[in-house]
């Protein structure tokens, strides 16, 4: 069963279609460095910070949600200050990401996200998403 970090990356490649070449270049790191993440199930250490920096920022995503998911492939505990109590990358990078959009990306996710929460909340009468309620 693969890691959090193994997910992550994978993902990464598969959403854009890269390869541990382009991720390596990207980040300034290894290209075996990155075919090592990807696919230890077990890190036999937690890799160095300048190592999960680089990944990060080759798979175009803010470093601590990689700190987490290494140092849970590498079976250390880290803890963060102000963690969020999470363990899904995915929020992790949302929430980590928001900072760099425009104030004007930040209200259009906004409305995106209250969106998509109306629509998962069944309405008074049972009949959610019904558009001939």
């Amino acid at each position: 069963m693969p890691n959090t970090l193994q997910e992550m990356i994978k993902r990464k490649l598969d959403q854009n279609g890269w390869s541990y070449n382009d991720v390596a270049r990207r980040g300034g790191i290894s290209r075996s460095t990155v075919h090592h993440l990807a696919t230890s199930v077990r890190l036999a250490q937690l890799p160095q910070q300048t190592t999960l920096e680089g990944l990060a920022k080759g798979l175009g995503i803010p470093v601590a949600p990689v700190q987490r998911a290494a140092a849970e492939a590498a079976g250390v505990n880290l803890y963060f200050e102000n963690a969020p109590e999470t363990t899904d990358p995915e929020v992790e990078i949302l929430i980590a990401s928001v900072h760099k959009l425009t104030p004007k990306d930040r209200r259009h996710v906004a409305v995106l996200i209250e969106s998509l929460l109306q629509e998962e909340q069944p309405e008074e009468d049972g009949r959610a998403g019904d558009p001939d309620g």
